[in-house]
C-alpha cells in the first residue's frame, strides 16, 4: 500500500460537546487510533469545519479521514471527499442520543465514544478511496421489449429525456393488450363513463418519434453483456439478425388472461355463450362497426348478461391463480356500462366476492349504479348450459342463500384475471421422462440472457418477475435490466403508465452510472468494486453460485470472474469466500476485522460485558439511527458496525469477536424468505444460511449459543430494537461474562 496520512477530526456541536470529553476523544484517535494529526471543531460540519478538512487535505496531504460526529447516514453531502478513504464514527445517534443524561451514565458513555474512535481510526487504515469500476459502459441506448402501453409509455419517456429507444415488439403491430379494447376505464374526472384507449395515439408518438427505432414481428435472441454496454441480438421474421450496443432494459412484455378452458364448472371451454373479458371486448367493438347492438358469437342480441368475478384467482387451492388481479372488477364495471350505455334494458348482474375499486374507482362503480347495473355478492358454483342460454348457480353472500340462481342468461363473462408474460408457463403440467424423451421442449425466453442462473429475470412463486417490492420496485436480479407493467405485478392502464415512467428512470440512472464506474442501487454511486487475489483463490465456486446479481463468472481456467457493471456491491461473495480472497477498497474482511479488534475489552471483574452488532445498513442501522432520534435508550455496552448486507458477513468476524472476549454477538439482517425484503434481494437469506452454522464454532470454543444472536430487523423496528438490545444484554449477564476475557 502507498504511503497514506490519515487524520481525526472530532464534532462538538449537536451536543458532542456537552456530553462527551471531547479533548479526551482526541488523545484516544492519537494514542490507541495511532493517528498523529487529531483535532475538534466546535461544528465540523459547517463551511468552516469542512473547509479545515479540506485544507488539511490539499495542503497536509490527508489521504484518510476519520470523522467523529453524528451518523455516517446524515451530512453526507458536507463529508464528502471522494479522492480520500472516508471512516465515521457515530458519536450523536450512536452514543450521546441512545444513552441518559446522567452523572451516573456518564463514565459508560464516554467509554461507548472512545471505542467509536478507536474503531473509526482501525476503520480508515484498512481502507482505500475506491477508484470506480473501469469496465464503464458508454452505451446511452435503452432497450424495451414489448409494444404495449406500458413498453409504448418507457420509449415515449425515456425518448423525450433525450435517451435513443430500441423498441422490440413480437407481433405485427403496436398496442398489445390494450389495442384489442373498446374502451378503457376513465382517469380523468367525472369517472362516469368508459373512456377511448389512447393507444392510437401512443402508436403515433412512437412512430413519429425519430428517437425511437421500432423492430416488429422480432424477438430478442441473445442478450449479453453489463449495464452500459449490452449486446442484444434482435431476431426479425424475415430471418435476419440486427446488433444493438444496449445500456439498458427494460422488459414490458405483459400478460396472458388466464385460460378460461381451465374453468370448466364455469363454463369456460363448454359453452359459446360464455366469455372471457378478452372475447366480450370483441364482441363490443364488433358492435360499434355494426349497428351497435352487442351480439352473441351466434349473432343474437344479448338481453341478460351476467359477470362472474374472480374467476380462477384468489384461489386457495393452488390450482388456479391465489392473488387478485387488480384490474378486473373496474374492468367488468366498464363492460356492464356497454350494455347498459348500448341499450338501458339488458339485465346486467355483477357477482362478486368482493368488489375492489379503490380512488376514483367508487365514482365509476356509482355511475353504473345509476345506469342500472345491478351488483350481487356471491360465490358463483357452476355455469351450466342450458339450450340457448346459461344457468348461473351462486351462493348470495348477502342473503346467505346457497341455493339462488340466474337463469336463462344470454351471455357470461368470466373475470380471468391476469397471467404474466415472464417467460415461464407456471402452470405448465409436470412431463414424464418419456414425455420428456419424446419431444424436445424447449421454453420460452424473453430476454434470452447469456447468464450462468438462467436466460430470462428471476420470477417469484406466481410467475411475476421478481423485484423489490418496498424500495425498487423495477429491478430485477439482473443489474441493469427492469420490469415494468403487468409482468411485475397485476395492474391496469393508468398503473401501467405510471410504472413505464418509474422504469425508464431506472433504466437512465443505471446506464449514467454504468459510464463513470458506479453502482447501481441500492448503493447508487457507490465507486468500489470487488477485487479477488486470484492466488488464494480454492475455485470452490460458492462466490459464483451465491452471487444473487449474476456477476460472477469463471474463466478458462476456473476463476471467478467478475463482472463489475452488474456488482452491486453487497459483498455477498466476501461473506462466501471461506479463504477471505474478495475485498472492496472501502469494505472489506479487513476493514470490519480491525474494527472488531479495536474495541476495548473490559476484563471479568468489570461488570461491563461487551455485544458486538452486525447491523444491515439499509435496515437496522436506520432503525437505530432513528432510535436515537427518538431517544430511545439501550445498553452503553454494545458496540454497532454496519455492513452492507447480513449475506457479507464473514465467519471469521463472529470467530475473532468471541477470541477477542466479546460476551455475545447480534447479527441484525432484513426479513428473508418468500416475503423478503432485503435490498440485495438474497443477501440475508444466504446470510442466514451461512450463519446457522455458527454452533459448531461455538461447540468448538466451547461456548454457549447463547452467545450468537440472529435477529430480523425492520427499518420501522424503533422501538423494538432497543428493546431487543436490552434484552440480549441482560440474558448475557445471565450467562456470565465470556471466558476468554483477558487472552
Amino acid at each position: 500500500m502507498a504511503d497514506i496520512k490519515v487524520a481525526a477530526y472530532i464534532c462538538k456541536g449537536c451536543g458532542l460537546g456537552e456530553r462527551l470529553d471531547t479533548d479526551a476523544l482526541v488523545k484516544v484517535a492519537q494514542k490507541d487510533g495511532k493517528v498523529p494529526m487529531a483535532k475538534s471543531h466546535d461544528f465540523l460540519c459547517n463551511a468552516d469545519g469542512v473547509a479545515m478538512i479540506r485544507n488539511d487535505i490539499a495542503n497536509e496531504g490527508v489521504t484518510h479521514v476519520m470523522i467523529g460526529a453524528c451518523s455516517r447516514r446524515a451530512k453526507t453531502e458536507a463529508f464528502h471527499f471522494p479522492e480520500n478513504a472516508v471512516a465515521r464514527a457515530n458519536l450523536r445517534e450512536g452514543v450521546i442520543w441512545i444513552r441518559p443524561d446522567t452523572d451516573e451514565a456518564r463514565e459508560t458513555t464516554q467509554e461507548m465514544a472512545e471505542d467509536y474512535i478507536r474503531m473509526g481510526c482501525a476503520e480508515v487504515k484498512a481502507m482505500t478511496a475506491p477508484g470506480g469500476n473501469p469496465n464503464t459502459g458508454t452505451s446511452k441506448t435503452l432497450l424495451v421489449v414489448g409494444g404495449g402501453v406500458t413498453g409504448m409509455t418507457t420509449a415515449i419517456e425515456a425518448s423525450k429525456t433525450g435517451y435513443p429507444v430500441v423498441l422490440v415488439e413480437k407481433t405485427s403491430a403496436l398496442g398489445g393488450w390494450a389495442s384489442k379494447l373498446y374502451k378503457r376505464m376513465p382517469v380523468h374526472e367525472p369517472f362516469k363513463s368508459p373512456a377511448d384507449t389512447g393507444v392510437g395515439d401512443l402508436v403515433a408518438q412512437v412512430m413519429g418519434d425519430s428517437n425511437i427505432k421500432v423492430y416488429l414481428n422480432a424477438t430478442v435472441a441473445r442478450t449479453d453483456g453489463a449495464p452500459g454496454r449490452f449486446i442484444v441480438d434482435i431476431a426479425t421474421e424475415s430471418g435476419a439478425t440486427h446488433t444493438e450496443d444496449i445500456g439498458a432494459i427494460v422488459q414490458a412484455s405483459g400478460f396472458t388472461l388466464y385460460d378460461m378452458n381451465k374453468l370448466p364448472e364455469l363454463g369456460g371451454g363448454k359453452s359459446a355463450n360464455v366469455v372471457d373479458q378478452a372475447g366480450l371486448e370483441a364482441l363490443a367493438t364488433a358492435a360499434a362497426a355494426g349497428d351497435g347492438v352487442i351480439r352473441r358469437p351466434d349473432g343474437q342480441p344479448v338481453k341478460s348478461v351476467v359477470f362472474v368475478q374472480c374467476a380462477g384467482q384468489r384461489d386457495s387451492t393452488g390450482t388456479h391463480l391465489s392473488y387478485c388481479s387488480g384490474f378486473c372488477c373496474n374492468a367488468s364495471i366498464k363492460q356492464a356500462m356497454y350494455f347498459k350505455d348500448a341499450n338501458p334494458s339488458v339485465d346486467t348482474t355483477i357477482i362478486y366476492k368482493d368488489l375492489r375499486t379503490p380512488g376514483n374507482g367508487e365514482d365509476f362503480y356509482r355511475s353504473a349504479q345509476e345506469k342500472g347495473v345491478i351488483f350481487t355478492k356471491g360465490n358463483v358454483a357452476e355455469v351450466l348450459p342450458n339450450g340457448a342460454t346459461s344457468t348461473v348457480k351462486f351462493h348470495d353472500l348477502i342473503l346467505d342463500d346457497k341455493d339462488a340462481a340466474v337463469v336463462d342468461v344470454d351471455l357470461v363473462v368470466l373475470a380471468t384475471g391476469q397471467v404474466p408474460n415472464s417467460g415461464v408457463d407456471i402452470f405448465a403440467a409436470p412431463k414424464t421422462a418419456e414425455e420428456e424423451a419424446a419431444v424436445e421442449v424447449k421454453p420460452i425466453s424473453i430476454l434470452n440472457l447469456t447468464y450462468r442462473q438462467g436466460t430470462d429475470v428471476p420470477q417469484l412463486k406466481q410467475g411475476f418477475t421478481d423485484s423489490h417490492f418496498i424500495c425498487f420496485p423495477y429491478e430485477t436480479r439482473r443489474t441493469g435490466i427492469y420490469t415494468a407493467g403487468p409482468v411485475r405485478r397485476p395492474m391496469d392502464i393508468a398503473q401501467a403508465r405510471e410504472d413505464a415512467t418509474g422504469a425508464a428512470l431506472k433504466a437512465i440512472q443505471a446506464l449514467e452510472n454504468a459510464e463513470l464506474g458506479r453502482a447501481a442501487h441500492p448503493r447508487s454511486g457507490d465507486l468500489s468494486f470487488p477485487k479477488v487475489r486470484l492466488e488464494g483463490c480454492t475455485q470452490c465456486k460458492r462466490c459464483t453460485v451465491e452471487c444473487p446479481f449474476g456477476a460472477i463468472d469463471e474463466d478458462e481456467k476456473r476463476f471467478p470472474l467478475f463482472n463489475e457493471a452488474r456488482c452491486r456491491r453487497c459483498g455477498t461473495c466476501m461473506g462466501a469466500c471461506p479463504v477471505r480472497v474478495i475485498s472492496f477498497e472501502n469494505y472489506s474482511v479487513n476493514t470490519v476485522g480491525s474494527q472488531i479488534k479495536a474495541v476495548d475489552i473490559p476484563d471479568e471483574f468489570s461488570e461491563k460485558p461487551r455485544i458486538l452488532i452486525l447491523a444491515c445498513e439499509n435496515d437496522a442501522y436506520p432503525a437505530l439511527d432513528m432510535a436515537g432520534m427518538n431517544r430511545n435508550e439501550y445498553s452503553a455496552f454494545v458496540r454497532i458496525i454496519p455492513i452492507r448486507c447480513l449475506g457479507s458477513v464473514n465467519t471469521i468476524w463472529v470467530t475473532d469477536a468471541l477470541n477477542a472476549g466479546y460476551d455475545g454477538v447480534m447479527m441484525m439482517g432484513c426479513k428473508s424468505g418468500d416475503e423478503y425484503q432485503c435490498h440485495f434481494v438474497k443477501g440475508s437469506e444466504l446470510g442466514r444460511v451461512r450463519m446457522s452454522k455458527i454452533d459448531d464454532t461455538l461447540k468448538t470454543l466451547n461456548l454457549e449459543s447463547e452467545r450468537v444472536r440472529d435477529l430480523e430487523v425492520a427499518i420501522t423496528d424503533i422501538e423494538r430494537v432497543p428493546e431487543m438490545i436490552n434484552k440480549y444484554a441482560a440474558e448475557l449477564v445471565a450467562v456470565g461474562p465470556s471466558p476468554f476475557k483477558g487472552f
